[in-house]
């Protein structure tokens, strides 16, 4: 029997918040990062990483990791929705995937590491959930639970599609100064 099925399923609740002494959430996501070694899936409705996050996924796929971020095509905060733009062209050349679902608003907060581990829960992949946001994330340690969060991930790629970054250097001028001026902002978005 697996540990599911047991009982013995290894969790972590992991409440974060700007009162922890630490930066909890953003160390949780570099270290989940750096410690991936064949993958890192990612679903998150919001994608404004800090310096700490952004290189620790191009480290990622330095070491042949496979990324794949998966954003909705449609925001509902159209200020950080052109701020990731500016995330994406930074991780052009780095074999990020970037995917835009297609089928109404993606709200998830997920990520999948190797066949190992899964997190999900209210932390975004931006600053305001790694320092100015109560959030709360499970961490589970299951293989089985792994293997669910890798068919729904699989499932919302289906309906997702591919987003090619060169694309952005064809934007008008006016969108590419509305991306960094919005990216200006990212401390607090």
């Amino acid at each position: 029997m697996d540990g599911a099925e047991t009982g013995n399923t290894a969790a972590l609740v992991l409440a974060t918040g700007p009162a922890d002494r630490l930066e909890t959430a953003q160390l949780f996501f570099v270290h989940a990062l750096n410690a991936a070694h064949d993958r890192i899936w990612i679903a998150t409705p919001y994608f404004v990483p800090d310096e700490a996050v952004l290189t620790a996924l191009q480290l990622a796929t330095l070491r042949g990791v496979d990324v794949r971020v998966i954003l909705p095509k449609k925001p509902d905060s159209y200020l950080v929705w052109l701020a990731s733009f500016w995330y994406i062209e930074e991780l052009a050349d780095d074999d990020v995937r970037f995917y835009h679902y297609e089928d109404g608003f993606m709200h998830q907060k997920v990520m999948l590491v190797d066949d190992y581990w899964s997190a999900g829960g209210t932390a975004n992949f931006d600053n305001r959930s790694f320092r100015l946001n109560f959030e709360v994330t499970a961490v589970v340690a299951d293989r089985p639970f792994a293997r669910e969060m890798e068919a729904m991930l699989e499932a919302d790629m289906e309906r997702s599609v591919p987003f090619d970054p060169s694309r952005l250097k064809k934007m008008s001028f006016f969108r590419r100064l509305a991306v960094r001026t919005a990216r200006l902002l990212s401390p607090i978005l």
